[in-house]
């Protein structure tokens, strides 16, 4: 009996010549699915969200039971009485050094070094999941907890600061008003420009995930690197390589609140996100690929 013969009438045939003949893979976000249910349903994330929202909460409090006397423009807790929308930024510059980070460094290091721990990865590969599709998955799974690890902080305090405040103009940096609706446009690409920061931190996180069968020390590894390099980019005299740090641009977020926008720290900050994705998802690409799985 020839192959032919043998075929599977409901597989198209390949080309001339091929020894063997498989059906074309049809697209699923089955598997996307069940990697952002097994985050997001996890109670330690949940305590991880609390502790995020919990920060612009107590801001509000704060500022609710002993209001500042006014200031600077530029420091966001000073114009918190005047909208509430400020209650979301000042979050944002509080979070955005350490508790963001450790909340995307935690996924990140869980993702890969988490599944070789509990001896899953092995029968996840023997599905058979192609292993560039499993770190793509991984990758988009830590994108979308970035950006709701960071729109959770910036809901949580804009409600909350519009109830115990109220809106109307929102003050900008540049010391000019604006209308409500755009002060919101301006917090929500805040909210993302943050969420790619924080993606980029992530990809780090999922190289160094690639590396190690502990999760714990994969995302001790990831801060180590984001606290190193905040810490190198608060020293003047290093300055020559602070443009090359990751977290160098993280603040330039301030500037989605002039008058008008100003770019030039967001489009580096950009740019500096994209280099690091690209230089860091390559690798774990390249390591992930070749590693002999045995856990």
């Amino acid at each position: 009996m020839s192959v032919a013969e043998l075929r599977d009438p409901a597989v198209p045939a390949g080309p001339v010549g091929t020894a063997t003949e498989r059906a074309p893979r049809r697209f699923s976000t089955r598997f996307f699915t069940s990697e952002l249910m097994l985050i997001f349903g996890r109670r330690r994330n949940w305590v991880g969200g609390l502790i995020l929202a919990a920060v612009p909460i107590l801001i509000a409090i704060a500022v609710k039971a002993n209001p500042p006397a006014g200031g600077d423009a530029s420091n966001f807790l000073n114009q918190i009485t005047g909208n509430g929308i400020f209650v979301a930024l000042a979050a944002l510059v509080l979070e955005m050094p350490l508790f963001l980070p450790i909340a995307v460094a935690s996924i990140a290091g869980d993702s890969v070094a988490g599944e070789a721990n509990l001896g899953t990865l092995r029968y996840l590969l023997s599905v058979p999941v192609d292993r560039t599709r499993l770190l793509l998955v991984k990758f988009g799974a830590i994108a979308v907890f970035a950006l709701a690890a960071t729109l959770l902080v910036a809901l949580v305090g804009a409600l909350l600061g519009l109830v115990l405040f109220g809106g109307g103009p929102v003050l900008t940096l540049s010391g000019t008003l604006l209308p409500f609706w755009t002060g919101v446009g301006r917090l929500l690409l805040i909210v993302v420009y943050i969420a790619i920061c924080m993606t980029a931190l992530g990809g780090i996180g999922l190289f160094v995930s690639t590396l190690t069968e502990q999760p714990i020390a994969a995302t001790i590894a990831t801060l180590i690197l984001a606290l190193g390099s905040e810490i190198s980019d608060a020293i003047p005299q290093l300055s020559a390589i602070h443009r090359f740090l990751p977290t160098h641009y993280w603040l330039a977020f301030g500037d989605l609140m002039r008058d008008p926008i100003s770019y030039s720290g967001i489009l580096p900050g950009l740019l500096s996100a994209a280099i690091y994705l690209a230089i860091f998802g390559t690798a774990a690409w390249a390591r992930f690929g070749g590693r002999d799985i045995s856990s």
